[in-house]
């Protein structure tokens, strides 16, 4: 994901018509990789508006209280927490106070020697709150302090190094599966990135971007994943239309074409029959949102 850096001082880009703000990673050098405390990253390392990212955050939190809301999920502070959010969630806090920890931010290219850590970091923004026992939290906060350090001291090689031990260790927290041999492993990754950053709604449009066929990328996919593309275009589709069904005063209409239906009245069908609601009816049961009472159930941990 190339151009996802701008000097300080860069305006956010312009949202489409209703949706939320996209906020780049401000840096003062070609390092397309910032970390800090919550202080120190200022403001928007809290922000209390929906927004989204064209880069990956990690959010480690020791301390503080309030409520973090990631796409349709709502999480209370019990700290310690690790949360992962990738390009594309939309996000943002709720009476956010005394925050105490580190927030790391870094784009694909910062990936580049550890590129199978793309699709772990989604996997994990699949389960973004993730509560620590004492003796993962101590592992963590040693890996999490030293990133900070070796990030003042300046060593890109070695921050990268860091980051893949600090991904890695999160995904065994979630009993993330590892990676699938490289050139399946390669178009399973690519397949997710896409899911999160483009327009694009059958399998046959993916495999084209990629340079693969259907085929191929049908059983690498459902291989690496789990689950096959189309499985996982459906959920990108839903999750998306969710988001703009909440978020924006777009119609059923708009939102329908936003997510690749000619025909609003099949994408009506094709939403109630994903989520058991009429796309009027799950806008009706958010309107309130996001001032609608916290989940009770924790994240898993």
């Amino acid at each position: 994901m190339r151009g996802t850096t701008v000097p300080p001082g860069t305006p956010c880009l312009a949202p489409r018509n209703g949706e939320p703000p996209i906020h780049r990673l401000e840096v003062a050098d070609a390092m397309p990789f910032a970390m800090g405390t919550f202080d120190s990253i200022g403001p928007l390392s809290r922000a209390p508006f929906p927004h989204r990212h064209t880069f990956h955050e990690i959010v480690y939190v020791t301390g503080g209280t309030g409520t973090h809301v990631v796409d349709l999920a709502r999480w209370q502070l019990r700290p310690p927490h690790l949360c992962v959010i990738v390009p594309g969630q939309v996000h943002h806090w709720e009476n956010a106070q005394d925050l105490d920890g580190f927030v790391t931010l870094f784009t694909d290219d910062f990936l580049v020697d550890h590129p199978a850590d793309r699709e772990l970091l989604r996997r994990l923004s699949e389960r973004p709150w993730l509560s620590l026992d004492k003796a993962s939290h101590d592992r963590m906060q040693t890996l999490i302090t030293e990133l900070h350090q070796e990030f003042q001291d300046g060593t890109e090689s070695v921050l990268r190094a860091l980051l893949h031990v600090i991904v890695s260790r999160a995904a065994r927290l979630t009993e993330v599966p590892g990676p699938s041999p490289a050139r399946a492993h390669a178009v399973a990754q690519k397949f997710a990135a896409l899911t999160a950053q483009t327009d694009l709604w059958t399998v046959r449009e993916y495999a084209d971007q990629i340079g693969v066929t259907p085929g191929y990328l049908t059983d690498v996919v459902k291989n690496a994943i789990g689950r096959t593309p189309s499985q996982l275009i459906r959920e990108a589709r839903i999750r998306e239309a969710k988001r703009l069904l909440i978020r924006t005063d777009l119609t059923v209409r708009q939102i329908s074409r936003r997510i690749g239906f000619a025909d609003s009245a099949y994408f009506c069908r094709f939403f109630r029959r994903e989520t058991g609601d009429s796309p009027g009816d799950f806008r009706e049961k958010h309107h309130d949102w996001p001032h609608q009472s916290i989940v009770s159930e924790q994240p898993p941990t």
